[in-house]
């Protein structure tokens, strides 16, 4: 059974799979259970049998400021104002070192 279950044709099927496509055939060898303790006592086979794609991990990406004015975030955020369907919009610009925002004419 281990060997019809790492044949080439079943490798990337899981065991209800298997268990299926050989019944449809008119074969029957074993039941589903039994499958699933064959591959775990064997060699713990239990587990996604598909082949994947590898994906190499990535640092993710992190913003240092060692000084003022090197790095700097802003948001837009909609504020209620005092009558129904009024909004005021307020833009913030902040600098990471000091973390104060930076107030700017328009």
């Amino acid at each position: 059974m281990l060997a019809v279950l790492h044949s080439k044709r079943f490798c990337d099927m899981a065991p209800h799979q298997v268990y299926a496509a050989l019944l449809d055939e008119g074969r029957y060898l074993c039941s589903i259970r039994t499958m699933y303790r064959i591959l775990v006592a064997e060699h713990g086979d239990v587990k996604e049998r598909r082949r994947h794609v590898k994906r190499t991990g990535y640092a993710k990406p992190e913003l240092l400021a060692t000084e003022p004015n090197q790095v700097w975030s802003w948001d837009i955020t909609k504020l209620k104002g005092p009558a129904k369907w009024n909004y005021f919009h307020l833009y913030v610009i902040l600098d990471f070192f000091s973390r104060y925002p930076k107030f700017m004419p328009f």
